[in-house]
């Protein structure tokens, strides 16, 4: 399992609102199927292998271009993790919530 997080930042528009191009790129992942969660500062996604993960991003920045902007920033964190299996996004945050406890 490939976990991701990226942003996708429009540069060089007229406004700091920012919702209408998170909200064209995040609705692309939802389309896509693949399990994610928004956060305040990025998504984060599952994907199977590294073209699933390319794919769905590469989407989801179009979609900021097809909102209007002329030019995107975007940043792309991948945790690869090979050696255990299903190690999904939720999985990583139970294993730092049960050390909590």
């Amino acid at each position: 399992m490939i976990t991701a997080d990226f942003a996708i930042l429009p540069v060089g528009i007229d406004d700091t609102e920012l919702k209408e191009y998170v909200t064209s790129a995040v609705q692309v992942v939802k389309d896509s199927g693949l399990t994610y969660q928004l956060t305040a500062m990025g998504t984060q996604i599952e994907a199977d292998n590294l073209e699933q993960l390319y794919k769905v991003i590469a989407k989801a920045q179009e979609a900021v271009f097809t909102v209007g902007a002329e030019r995107v920033y975007t940043v792309i964190k991948v945790d690869d993790r090979r050696d255990k299996e299903n190690r999904t996004l939720e999985a990583k945050i139970k294993s730092v919530d049960e050390m909590l406890e």
